[in-house]
């Protein structure tokens, strides 16, 4: 079983003659129309591949930015918690009688 099945006769049904006409000189112009629109399609290519490392580099240096900011924010937790915990001891040590 074909996936696709190409036949003429549909293709002139759906397209008739004048979409043969422009496919025929399509196919005549394209050598003569590619060089331009191949040098300025490398241009544009070009163009959009530098665009998208300035993005990339500026992503990452967003990202190592935030990265920086919650590691601070989570040092800073992590020092609150263990300030707290050590008021908690020394307030129970201060509440019970010494043993010895």
């Amino acid at each position: 079983m074909a996936l696709f099945k190409f036949d003429f006769g549909d293709l002139v049904e759906d397209f008739g003659l004048p979409g043969l006409a422009l496919g025929a000189g399509a196919l005549v112009l394209a050598p003569l129309v590619s060089p331009p629109l191949a040098k300025a399609g490398k241009g544009v290519a070009k163009a959009a591949i530098k665009s998208g490392i300035l993005v990339y580099e500026k992503g990452r240096s967003i990202l190592a930015e935030a990265g920086e900011a919650i590691e601070d924010t989570i040092a800073e937790s992590k020092a609150e918690l263990a300030e707290a915990q050590e008021k908690k001891v020394l307030a129970a040590e201060e509440g019970q009688p010494e043993t010895s």
